[in-house]
């Protein structure tokens, strides 16, 4: 999959917006400095925040017209991959509706209390997701 870098200038970004929120989920930080987001040919969305040897992923949906495709699978892959590119050694997650597909991605619950600092001090960690969503690793190196 190739995967396009997505900002708030290009056309695109609208649409991201839209699927977003038509997910539930939170929009109101994707500016926030230190975040990459990316598009794929077939339209599926997704980031990640870089922060040191691990990566925050986030914002990944999927049209309704992918859902059951794929898509959503193969976009998770290839974020893993860019992260690991950029010098992730580990990929984090936060999820209140969607710890089960992200198991089947490779993903492990874990506890919130094992988050390292970086991930803890996230406005993601800390202020947007509650307590009560999921944090979920996956290991890319050791």
């Amino acid at each position: 999959m190739t995967l396009a870098v997505l900002t708030p200038a290009d056309p695109a970004w609208s649409a991201f917006l839209s699927a977003l929120m038509d997910a539930g989920l939170p929009v109101d930080d994707l500016t926030d400095a230190g975040q990459l987001f990316f598009v794929s040919e077939a339209g599926a969305y997704g980031g990640f925040a870089l922060l040191g040897s691990h990566a925050l992923l986030r914002s990944i949906v999927t049209p309704p017209s992918l859902r059951g495709t794929g898509e959503g699978r193969r976009m998770v892959e290839a974020l893993c991959r860019e992260a690991a590119e950029q010098g992730a050694s580990t990929v984090w997650l936060l999820t209140t509706g969607a710890a089960d597909f992200f198991a089947s991605c490779g993903f492990d619950r874990t506890s919130r209390d094992d988050a390292p600092n970086a991930i803890r001090t996230t406005k993601q960690f800390s202020d947007i997701c509650p307590g009560s969503a999921s944090l979920m690793r996956r290991v890319l190196a050791a």
